[in-house]
């Protein structure tokens, strides 16, 4: 017999029609020998229209009402489906979040799940009965019983906490597409299901536009090692299986709130290679990358930094037994790159390349703020960043490293730092090079020109970014050092969400006394296009592809940044589409089979 924990979406409970059919399904799995508890949404668009509701009364609705409000959709829900459940004879008990025992922190409209008391669960389940359990909301405390919402995503996230704190065998989520797919169905029709995917992966693909799981919940299966399936409540299809590392016997007290960081990785075994003032066209990242992965040299991080009048600054790194490989390449092709000879080589042997890494990390504004200042005060300068969603990476000198792991250590209570870049890639050995690809049309670049590149810098930028509550993206320094009344001068660019983008300029521009940066500028005419791939490790070539594909549209790049399974281009906004489709097919990830999407699963 196993415990199994089901979620149903707005769309699969839509109408007292599908609630009928949804019934018949959990029925079907009780049969089989299972226990069942089932978390579901309000009915289709029930909650917009209480949003609706609530803005005929007031403009600004107070929070704690507005809680009130929205947790009444989901009741309506689980009671029908109860109901529907006792007509075909499955003894079955609805209960609110409050009945279940979800307490919650005391923040209305965005609370996270600090513990799930389970005893009514349990005594519900031995008398044999199906728990249906609404979705997105709990209470603030057991005395007050103050009503409190999860905000987006609030009923995955439900659900999986639910399926942690009982102990369950597997959560399933299902929803109204038939699981996760390559890229967005809407713009490629050919995009394929994925037997599985891993939660590192799916974290990726979540913060990029995939909706059909929410990162929050992703957060929580890959934390409490809590298996997932993906599946469409429509057919009886497999779905997608999300893979999670193993349970480490984490607390199921603060249950949301864990660690935003849980590991700091490092590797000494690294070089840097710089080619400066390469021209800015079509195609120059695709021969560099394309020649150097002909020799089959595994490139690590690479980033494209932004660029003066005509010119990019491209920099990568390889193992350091790799680097005269490496660097024969650069030299061979800087000519092609820029017919007028001015791109200089730059090549670092004496670097390190250090990480912080924890899927806590997602949505909260502030962690690599916090990094880089723990590096400002050790005395450690960066010479790269690149990140993802679930980790932060940069370069420093070779000599720095160990004071740049203690520092980083102890900011972020890590007890040691013995997760190491060669035993992640041993482990990812196995897995698929590109899994899927994502298109984000609403982010804006901001740029900020000559910086001066001493400790700290960084980190009072992202500091009063994360003062401001701004979530920053893609973070680019560039490599090109320039000399001003003698002092050296770096730009810094990063993304972040074009509702943000003024907010964060103006932000900025009131640091220009203590920082001494000409110029910010801004640039919501982007967008990026992302790979992820747990098996990039150890595939020289991948970026290479990527860029070729591009090219081969005659598609301009002007950001790269990397992570270990995550590679990101800035294109124009106008292309993003014709580039979403391009990698998609560069990578064979297309099918005969087209996928039909009853509703919009993916931005």
């Amino acid at each position: 017999m196993a415990l199994i924990v089901q979620k149903y979406g707005g769309s699969s409970v839509g109408s007292t029609e599908r609630i009928k059919e949804v019934s018949k399904r959990i029925c079907a799995t009780v049969k089989e020998g299972n226990q069942v508890v089932v978390v579901v949404s309000a009915m289709g668009k029930t909650t917009d229209s209480l949003v609706k509701l609530a803005q005929e009364i007031s403009s600004n609705p107070c929070r704690r009402e507005m809680d009130m409000l929205l947790s009444t959709g989901e009741q309506v829900s689980i009671s029908l489906l109860s109901m529907a459940l006792q007509e075909m004879g499955q003894p079955a008990i609805s209960l609110t979040g409050a009945q279940v025992g979800i307490v919650t922190e005391a923040h209305h409209s965005k609370a996270r799940i600090l513990e799930i008391k389970t005893e009514r669960v349990n005594k519900h389940l031995a008398e044999g009965k199906v728990i249906v359990v609404a979705g997105f909301q709990g209470i603030s405390n057991l005395e007050e019983l103050e009503i409190t919402t999860l905000g987006r995503g609030g009923s995955d996230t439900s659900a999986v906490a639910l399926a942690v704190a009982i102990g369950a065998d597997c959560c399933e989520i299902y929803t109204d597409v038939p699981g996760i797919l390559t890229t967005d169905p809407r713009i490629v029709p050919e995009a394929q299901l994925l037997s599985e995917i891993t939660s590192d992966e799916m974290l990726e693909l979540a913060s990029l536009g995939a909706k059909v799981l929410h990162p929050r919940a992703v957060e929580i299966a890959r934390n409490f090692g809590m298996p997932l399936v993906v599946k469409s409540s429509w057919t009886d299809d497999p779905g997608t299986r999300v893979i999670s590392p193993p349970n480490q016997g984490r607390s199921l007290i603060g249950l949301e709130i864990t660690k935003a960081v849980d590991a700091v990785q490092f590797d000494s075994d690294q070089a840097k290679i710089a080619l400066l003032r390469v021209a800015d066209r079509p195609g120059v990242a695709a021969k560099l990358f394309g020649e150097i992965a002909r020799q089959d040299v595994d490139v690590d991080l690479i980033i494209q930094s932004i660029h003066e009048g005509n010119s990019n600054d491209i920099a990568f790194t390889v193992v350091k037994g790799m680097l005269p490989h490496a660097e024969a390449v650069a030299n061979a092709i800087a000519p092609v790159l820029d017919e007028n000879g001015t791109t200089d080589i730059l090549v670092e042997q004496k670097i390190a390349k250090i990480a912080i890494a924890g899927a806590g990390m997602i949505g909260r504004p502030g962690i690599a703020a916090q990094m880089f200042r723990a590096l400002a005060d050790a005395g450690v300068n960066i010479q790269m960043i690149s990140t993802s969603e679930v980790k932060v990476s940069c370069i420093v000198n070779q000599d720095e490293c160990d004071r740049a792991i203690a520092s980083l250590c102890n900011t972020f209570n890590i007890d040691s730092s013995n997760i190491t870049y060669s035993e992640e890639k041993a482990e990812q050995g196995h897995l698929v090079p590109v899994r899927g690809v994502a298109l984000d049309k609403n982010q804006a670049q901001i740029a900020i020109l000559y910086v001066p590149d001493i400790p700290g810098m960084a980190g009072k930028i992202f500091t009063t970014l994360a003062e401001e509550n701004i979530s920053v993206d893609m973070i680019i320094q560039s490599q090109r050092c320039r000399l001003v009344d003698g002092v050296p001068m770096r730009d810094i660019a990063f993304t972040v969400a074009q509702s943000d983008a003024h907010q964060a300029a103006e932000a900025i521009n009131r640091l220009q006394d203590s920082l001494k940066f000409r110029q910010v500028a801004i640039d919501d005419n982007i967008a990026k296009v992302s790979i992820v791939g747990s098996g990039m490790v150890g595939h020289p070539g991948i970026a290479a592809q990527f860029f070729a594909a591009l090219a081969q549209e005659k598609i301009n790049i002007s950001m790269i940044t990397t992570s270990e399974i995550k590679i990101s281009c800035v294109v124009s906004q106008e292309q993003g589409i014709q580039a979403l489709k391009a990698v998609h097919k560069a990578f064979n990830l297309g099918g005969e089979v087209k996928t039909d999407i009853p509703a919009v699963s993916w931005k």
